[in-house]
């Protein structure tokens, strides 16, 4: 991660926790008037990268030679705690999903080329619109991803690494409240997430992969 990526990510966090100081006064507002201040969201959630990348260079590879991935879909966890009456704090956690690519350009015959395991806990301060506890209230939320790939392998027998990545997030959702306790949301977000990979074998195999990720959640939350 260069000094130029982590520049923006810091600002963020640091105007992340002086908005969440600031709104702490609100918390014991709201447990004064009775609203639960924690919710705990389950589910699933798709992901479907619109993957952009720089090509496959190497000594021998064909000129053109390309890769795309494609989408998976896990299991979900988050945990938000509101710390005003619109305002919350979310950690996006889940099952880490099993990104594959496929060969692409010149060489798609060579089919899967590379699977890893996409880890990437995510901070997002939501905004949530309309009347607190309100049967429907639609939300935006604003936040730093953190994506890690975890035991990439190659069919081919390549050595794969992918680098960790840093970037800015961001979500629109919908909160159903069922009753006090019980609800549903569905959510669509999208999150700032590039790797450079290396792929040693007969030669060494270079790119850099724009994911370009959006998810699409839906599931049960509980207020509590």
């Amino acid at each position: 991660m260069t000094p130029t990526t982590t520049r923006p990510c810091l600002t963020t966090l640091r105007h992340t926790a002086a908005l969440a100081l600031a709104a702490l006064p609100w918390l014991a507002h709201a447990q004064s008037q009775g609203e639960p201040v924690n919710i705990v969201k389950f589910g699933a959630i798709q992901y479907q990268p619109h993957a952009r990348t720089t090509g496959i260079n190497g000594l021998g590879v064909p000129a053109g030679a390309d890769a795309t991935v494609g989408s998976a879909t896990t299991a979900l966890f988050t945990y938000e705690r509101m710390v005003a009456p619109m305002l919350g704090i979310e950690a996006v956690l889940g099952v880490p999903p099993t990104i594959k690519a496929q060969a692409a350009g010149t060489v798609p015959f060579l089919g899967e080329v590379l699977s890893a395991r996409n880890v990437a806990p995510t901070v997002l301060i939501n905004l949530h619109l309309g009347t607190p506890g309100g049967t429907l209230q639609p939300y935006l939320g604003i936040g730093i991803n953190y994506t890690r790939f975890e035991g990439a392998r190659s069919p081919y027998g390549w050595q794969i690494k992918l680098s960790d990545s840093w970037g800015l997030a961001g979500q629109a959702g919908l909160d159903w409240r069922i009753n006090r306790q019980w609800g549903a949301f569905a959510s669509v977000g999208m999150a700032q997430v590039k790797s450079d990979l290396v792929a040693v074998g007969a030669s060494v195999l270079r790119t850099t992969i724009d994911f370009r990720p959006i998810t699409y959640a839906a599931g049960l939350a509980y207020h509590f």
